[in-house]
């Protein structure tokens, strides 16, 4: 059994990028960029007008008032570029093209018209109103660097290069077993004696969404050791990351390492020295990563954050160990001496302050629901009171 700190870091190491894929740019929300993305052209490609207005010559201004006919009208998306005739303005309206020759934009609130003559009473101020050719960027200018999440901002900007694929990370794709006798499918449990809703592996999936990863499967297995061996090796054939849910204890049906095995499973840990959630175990076998989650359902998802989270993370091409950014939050209950294991109670936030949950059993589904903040402890750590602070992630 190793610490939470070693376990951690053998789960950063092994979180590595799994491979590239080229995707459609519509496609490409919240992946991750595989390498810089260069513009194809300036931004913008001429010089356009920020605003709705007149474009002029300033010496066709340096006696106020004054009357210039319009000679053109300019919208944004127009092709050609008009030269201005000295003694003439051209109406152009937002994102339209600034004609050759012309000093500023004149804003169309200060300007007043008479037929097709513009006439100018007011001094234009010092604002030009003129987006130059390549202002934004020029061509070949890296808009994202490789590593960059394409959020909702990103996005604008891979648009704005002009291309319409992306190499991105390749998510990692998940199968998830969840094993026991005695789950049932949600909608099933109550006509089933003896049995209850199976829940983890829809927590489980979530979360691994959450983080990146693509869950092409989630399965509940019997515990039926030919059973489980043939899941495993249908699962290893079609994931890159599998979770086993249950089955990590010492009882008689515990059968989700042996079920790997004749696959030559090579166990990275077997268990951690936390709670909830010691039977959590990661190895490897056939080239595919796989992590083992307790049973009972805070267990289960407590180490999934934990663990699946950074190790989705990584493989999906993100910092893994980002994922683990503890800090500084203040309690507004009190915390009894911790055990001898490090310990990761449930709470959440209230009012700015961190309230922890009145239950920690380890098989409780609906107070973890109402959880957003695991508080971590260690081993033999002091009470602490309300108004003092403690290590908190965003759960």
């Amino acid at each position: 059994m190793i610490d939470f700190d070693e376990a951690v870091r053998l789960i950063v190491n092994a979180a590595r990028p799994i491979g590239v894929e080229t995707v459609e740019l519509e496609l490409a929300g919240e992946r991750v960029l595989a390498e810089d993305l260069k513009a194809r052209g300036d931004a913008p490609r001429t010089a356009v007008s920020a605003m709705d207005g007149y474009a002029v010559r300033d010496a066709d201004l340096a006696i106020l008032p004054a009357r210039l006919p319009i000679a053109e009208v300019a919208f944004a998306g127009r092709a050609d570029v008009l030269t201005l005739p000295p003694q003439r303005c051209a109406r152009v309206f937002t994102g339209g093209p600034v004609p050759h020759g012309a000093d500023r934009i004149v804003v169309q609130e200060i300007v007043g018209r008479d037929g097709d003559d513009a006439l100018f009473e007011t001094a234009p101020g010092q604002g030009r109103h003129i987006r130059a050719a390549g202002s934004d960027f020029a061509s070949g200018d890296i808009l994202l660097p490789a590593g960059t999440i394409l959020g909702f901002r990103a996005m604008v900007a891979a648009a704005a290069a002009d291309v319409a694929t992306l190499s991105v990370v390749r998510r990692p794709r998940v199968v998830i077993l969840g094993t026991g006798d005695e789950l049932a499918e949600p909608g099933q449990a109550l006509e089933t004696p003896g049995s209850i809703p199976e829940s983890v592996s829809f927590g489980v999936a979530a979360l691994a969404r959450q983080y990146g990863a693509e869950v092409i499967a989630r399965r509940r297995l019997a515990d039926a050791p030919d059973r489980l061996e043939a899941a495993a090796g249908q699962a290893l054939d079609e994931a890159d990351l599998i979770v086993v849910t249950g089955g990590a204890s010492v009882g008689e049906k515990d059968f989700a390492r042996a079920m790997f095995a004749p696959f030559g499973l090579e166990l990275t840990f077997s268990k951690v020295a936390i709670k909830p959630g010691k039977p959590v175990w990661f190895g490897r076998a056939d080239g595919k990563w796989i992590i083992g989650l307790p049973g009972n359902p805070t267990s289960a998802i407590v180490t999934a954050r934990l663990f699946l989270a950074p190790l989705i993370a990584g493989l999906a091409g993100r910092d893994a160990a980002a994922e683990l950014n503890w800090r500084k939050g203040m309690l507004t209950t009190p915390l009894k001496v911790c055990g001898d294991r490090e310990t990761f109670e449930r709470a959440r936030l209230v009012d700015g302050g961190v309230a922890i949950l009145g239950t920690q059993d380890s098989g409780s589904q609906k107070a973890l629901a109402s959880a957003d903040i695991l508080i971590r402890r260690r081993p033999g750590a002091p009470a602490v009171a309300a108004g003092d602070t403690a290590d908190i992630l965003d759960f």
